[in-house]
Order: structure tokens, then C-alpha cells, then sequence
């Protein structure tokens, strides 16, 4: 049960929403996306649609693979499986208006199994809520907000833990 690679970045929720995918999967997914609602992070297999419950404090997500299957951690708020297949063997993590946060070099390409969770999400929404209040009845301006968010004390955390299932199918050229 060894980590064999770990990747962590921060991303901003823009639209409450950030991506992870696979660098030459360009098309999203509305089915999956609106999914995401209801389970908080939802898929198609080549793209994932991770869902904040607000778009503004930046938010951490935490890739990792490992050598065999893990349980899910313990003091996650929630979990649900996730599968992901990376053509490419690189995913992206991205922001919807701001682009990519970031990307990930896999050991290999392939399909990946696995689970996502989550902490900090209730906490971290909880806190921008009683921001926007505030922000509203003192009459803050963008740079009091935009400081307000930064001081968050609770950090939204998203744990992707992936592990290595087979390669990819080849790509059927009559489909293509």
C-alpha cells in the first residue's frame, strides 16, 4: 500500500466548480455536472466535476496514486468512487473562467479507480456566507472581501486517491 505520487494545488470554485480531466479531454459533461450537485463530485470517466458550495475562497485539491486500492479516509465529510481514464497521462485541474490551476503528470496513462472526498466544504461555505452578510451590512469594498476570503480558517480540501486499473482501449478508428 504504497504512494506512489502526489500532486496538491489551490483552485478557485469559479461557477462553484472545479475540474479535473484528462489534458485532451476537451468536452464537458452537463449530465455529470449536474450530478455533482447532489453527490459533490461526479464524472463521466475522463472528466470530473468537483462541487463547492461557493465560488470565491479558493479551495485544495490533493491528487494521489497509489500502488493498490485504499479505503477511504476516515474524517472525510463525504466520499463517493470515481473512475477516470487519462489518454494522455496527464490530468488538468481547472478553474471554469480562470483556467487550468494546475497539472499532473500520472506514472502512466491508463484507467484510474478510485474515491474522492471532501472536508472543510460546509465549514468553508458557512464562513462565506457570514462574509457576504458582513460585506453587505458594513459596506466592504472588493479589497475587504478579497482579504476576507484569503483569511479563511478552514481549508476546503478535496482528496482525489486513484490507483492504476488497465490501460486504455484503443481508440476505434471508424469513432474517431
Amino acid at each position: 500500500m504504497s504512494l506512489i505520487t502526489e500532486y496538491s494545488t489551490t483552485a478557485r470554485p469559479d461557477r462553484r466548480i472545479v475540474e479535473v480531466y484528462d489534458s485532451d479531454a476537451y468536452l464537458g459533461d452537463d449530465e455529470a455536472l449536474q450530478r455533482s450537485r447532489t453527490r459533490v463530485v461526479a464524472g463521466n470517466g475522463y472528466h470530473l466535476y468537483l462541487h463547492s458550495l461557493q465560488p470565491d475562497i479558493e479551495v485544495e485539491v490533493v491528487i494521489r496514486v497509489w500502488d493498490t486500492p485504499q479505503e477511504p479516509p476516515e474524517d472525510a465529510e463525504g466520499t463517493v468512487p470515481v473512475s477516470l481514464e487519462s489518454e494522455t497521462g496527464q490530468l488538468v485541474v481547472n478553474q471554469c473562467t480562470f483556467g487550468p490551476a494546475g497539472i499532473m503528470d500520472l506514472p502512466r496513462p491508463g484507467v484510474y479507480d478510485g474515491h474522492a472526498a471532501w472536508s472543510g466544504r460546509d465549514a468553508t461555505a458557512a464562513y462565506y456566507d457570514t462574509c457576504l452578510q458582513r460585506a453587505a451590512d458594513e459596506q466592504w469594498g472588493a479589497e475587504r472581501i478579497g482579504a476576507a476570503w484569503r483569511q479563511c480558517s478552514t481549508a476546503e480540501q478535496y482528496i482525489l486517491d486513484l490507483w492504476f486499473v488497465r490501460e486504455s482501449e484503443p481508440e476505434d478508428e471508424d469513432e474517431a
